[in-house]
């Protein structure tokens, strides 16, 4: 059940040593950044789809909607898969704010002086902001084409927002990187935890599977 977790806490872990080491990947990912680096329109409003009072707007309304849709049909623990979901959103500023903190990396050149990037709090925001919406939805839809269609929506836009973010320069690309790590591990734990207690039933009552799958 854990190897899921161990290959991007792995990477999260080492990519974070690095930086705080001053490492060889940190130089590599400076010449990598000015490579990339290309701020633009485009690259700005795909930035941006990792703001809060974006991202985790969408995340409310599809948790309320499925756990109004769970009630309705009387699953089991209708409000679980949602909730959860609301409370990983909530640990992100919980996790990544002391990780800024303490790893103290600057910008990149073409934003103000000033440290704290590391990782990237709009990366790790849009990723479980949309990454959960997705897996709160995957169970409402039928057809294999639909679901693939959702996944790969997902996908494309947190992509999206990483390149966006670092083609703005707002962060450096192990910025977003470490993010997508760190992310991978909570998201992972969210589904295998829903998973187990939606399996669970409660005295008396008959258990119905819900939540992601």
């Amino acid at each position: 059940m854990l190897v899921p977790l161990a290959l991007p806490a792995f990477l999260f872990a080492l990519i974070t040593w690095q930086v705080v080491a001053d490492g060889p990947l940190v130089r590599l990912d400076e010449r990598l950044s000015r490579v990339l680096i290309r701020p633009d329109r485009c690259s700005e409003l795909l930035a941006d789809l990792g703001e809060v009072h974006i991202a985790v707007p969408v995340l409310a309304l599809v948790a309320a909607y499925t756990a109004w849709r769970s009630r309705g049909s009387g699953t089991h623990r209708w409000w679980l898969p949602g909730a959860a979901a609301v409370v990983l959103m909530a640990l992100v500023p919980a996790l990544v704010v002391p990780l800024k903190e303490l790893t103290d990396r600057p910008g990149t050149p073409v934003v103000p002086p000033a440290t704290g990037y590391y990782p990237s709090g709009h990366t790790a925001t849009a990723a479980v902001a949309y990454g959960c919406a997705t897996l709160l939805l995957l169970p409402r839809l039928t057809g294999a084409p639909v679901r693939r269609a959702l996944v790969a929506g997902c996908l494309a836009l947190n992509l999206g927002v990483g390149f966006g973010l670092v083609r703005r320069g707002y962060h450096w690309p192990l910025d977003v990187l470490a993010s997508w790590c760190l992310c991978a591990v909570l998201i992972t734990g969210y589904v295998l935890s829903v998973s187990r207690s939606s399996r669970r039933p409660s005295a008396g009552t008959p258990g119905r599977r819900t939540g992601p799958s």
